[in-house]
């Protein structure tokens, strides 16, 4: 099975920067969508006959929201993780299918000057929290932009970012903790010591031209998933977004 998460950070501004000609050549089977920035009916977007979409739309206009694409009939599909606090943003969807969950999420931004990094640190407890109590009944495949670089070859400039938003001691420490619970980072899996590929570029400074970048999107399974990991890839040449897709491929 294919999967793909991509922050497009607006979904509208990306269906004319080539969406769909890049879903149809890929055509996955389960495309997570991240920071949509609208809500359903709001473009046209054609993905073909057959494909179910699923849609967490923030309660505020123009933000956050997630999407997921597929041609797979859910057992049940779930909006949020059930607590009011996390809950307003669009930052979560959880599909059930018969051997595994699938979440498509997006992470709250610390911000700069580290304003919501408080929220930050709850919505990582509470969300470990959720995602071990769906592990207990079956395997976890988890992605999106989790607007963290776990390790220094994460980034490109190290140094320069330590303590800013996605390069925090705390942020970084979550995403161990996440780890340690019984996940795998799929990416670092099959290439633990590769740097230099990364997923999201500043638009300032022509990072991407000069890939100065942040792998911060991420595809995490449950630890007895790692056997059946056959590809992990970040879709460097992809444009369309600040971010490029990522791609997990998993024989299950």
């Amino acid at each position: 099975m294919k999967f793909i998460s991509w922050n497009v950070n607006g979904l509208r501004a990306c269906l004319k920067k080539g969406f769909l000609d890049f879903y149809q050549g890929e055509k996955p089977d389960f495309c997570c969508l991240q920071e949509t920035k609208m809500e359903q009916g709001q473009a046209d977007v054609d993905l073909g006959e057959g494909i179910l979409e699923f849609w967490n739309s923030a309660e505020k206009k123009g933000y956050s929201g997630t999407a997921v694409f597929t041609p797979h009939k859910p057992l049940a599909v779930a909006y949020g993780m059930d607590k009011d606090q996390h809950d307003h943003e669009g930052r979560l969807i959880t599909l059930e299918y018969e051997s595994f969950y699938l979440v498509c999420c997006y992470t709250p931004n610390s911000q700069d000057g580290l304003k919501r990094l408080d929220y930050r640190m709850e919505w990582e407890d509470d969300l470990r929290e959720y995602l071990v109590s769906l592990d207990r009944h079956k395997p976890v495949i988890y992605c999106g932009d989790l607007n963290v670089a776990h390790r220094e070859i994460d980034l490109k400039n190290p140094k320069t970012n330590r303590n800013n938003a996605g390069f925090t001691d705390q942020e970084r420490e979550k995403m161990t903790a996440l780890l340690s619970s019984g996940f795998t980072d799929s990416f670092r899996f099959l290439y633990p010591d590769v740097t230099g590929v990364y997923s999201w570029w500043s638009y300032r400074f022509n990072a991407r031209k000069n890939n100065a970048g942040w792998r911060i999107d991420y595809f995490i399974v449950s630890h007895r998933l790692q056997d059946k990991i056959k590809r992990a890839e970040i879709l460097t040449t992809v444009e369309g977004s600040d971010h490029c897709p990522v791609l997990l491929e998993l024989d299950i």
